[in-house]
């Protein structure tokens, strides 16, 4: 009851920015909403574009998060709407939630939201040959495990209908990436162990979809060597996933080859990094992090991102440090 009670406070010292959000969601020309991927009852995808597209733009690819229960593409509008002001298409992929769906069914929802994005993104204006994949909290777990999925098919030559290769980054946000080390964590959070031992299918699917035992298996040498660059971030005041997950993650894949990087981001909690942070505006850290990334290669991105005004603030800075107080995330 605690837990709920702070949320509610939680969501209500954030409300003004949401319903400027909502208000872009559900009214902007720039989003087209609810793009049918597959013949799931939640295989849809929502589009962020920019302003301006005369010339193919690059795509973020999103898997949103929501503890596997929750989850819904428009928790990525706020995302979807800055990167665009950047010149950055984002597709926010939405897949069945428990008890919709278990863990394979997420899995295979989001691998073809991918697919649809890298084979039909240029009809959006989008540049097929720039695809960026990114997932946050529950929807890191699941692109990551689609990530290195799809390499293992690839490495054993079954027929894909989209390639590891078209994913120029991986970005994962707050994300748990071993199901051995969660579960009890989970549990005395509130996500009790027999909902979750649900949602994963039995801890005999444990290894399947944690990713960082799966790239450990000898047999998936080949797979790990396909994967893009993979940059982390998590704060260290996260109580949800704990940051140890992401180093722990990207211990493993420096030690098993994969190009691998964590960003550690000092006092934030689960939220503030996706939530928080961007309601503040101006500049931060992560946000900055994730274009450069992305415009790495694109002269005339960089010199646009120099001189780009600073994001709006949608809440006011006493409210977002209530919010960052009472967080139960």
């Amino acid at each position: 009851m605690t837990r709920l009670a702070a949320l509610a406070c939680y969501a209500m010292l954030l409300m003004p920015g949401f319903l400027q959000v909502a208000y872009y969601y559900f009214f902007s020309s720039q989003v087209r909403r609810s793009i049918v991927y597959g013949d799931q009852p939640r295989n849809r995808l929502d589009l962020y574009l920019p302003t301006k597209i005369n010339e193919p733009k690059p795509v973020v690819a999103f898997v949103t998060g929501g503890a596997w229960i929750i989850g819904y593409k428009a928790w990525g509008s706020l995302l979807g709407q800055q990167l665009a002001e950047r010149d950055i298409i984002v597709a926010c992929i939405d897949y069945r939630n428990f008890p919709q769906g278990t863990i394979s069914d997420m899995v295979k929802d989001a691998s073809q939201g991918i697919a649809f994005i890298c084979n039909n993104i240029a009809e959006y204006g989008g540049d097929p040959d720039r695809i960026y994949l990114m997932g946050q909290s529950a929807g890191a777990h699941i692109s990551t495990c689609v990530l290195l999925e799809q390499a293992i098919k690839e490495s054993l030559g079954e027929s894909i209908f989209w390639s590891v290769s078209q994913i120029k980054a991986y970005f994962g946000l707050s994300g748990g990436y071993n199901l051995f080390n969660l579960i009890d964590h989970f549990h005395n959070r509130g996500l009790y162990r027999s909902l979750f031992l649900s949602i994963m299918e039995g801890k005999e699917s444990f290894q399947q979809y944690s990713p960082e035992v799966r790239i450990e298996d000898p047999s998936s040498r080949e797979a790990v060597s396909l994967l893009p660059p993979i940059f982390l971030y998590h704060g260290t005041s996260d109580y949800s996933i704990p940051s140890d997950s992401s180093k722990s993650f990207v211990d493993t894949l420096q030690s098993m080859g994969a190009e691998a990087k964590l960003i550690l981001f000092e006092e934030k909690t689960h939220t503030d990094l996706f939530l928080q942070d961007p309601l503040r505006g101006g500049k931060d850290e992560l946000f900055e992090n994730i274009v450069s990334v992305i415009h790495a290669n694109d002269e005339e991105a960089q010199a646009k991102d120099a001189v780009a005004p600073p994001r709006r603030r949608l809440v006011p800075e006493l409210l977002l440090r209530l919010a960052h107080d009472i967080s139960p995330f």
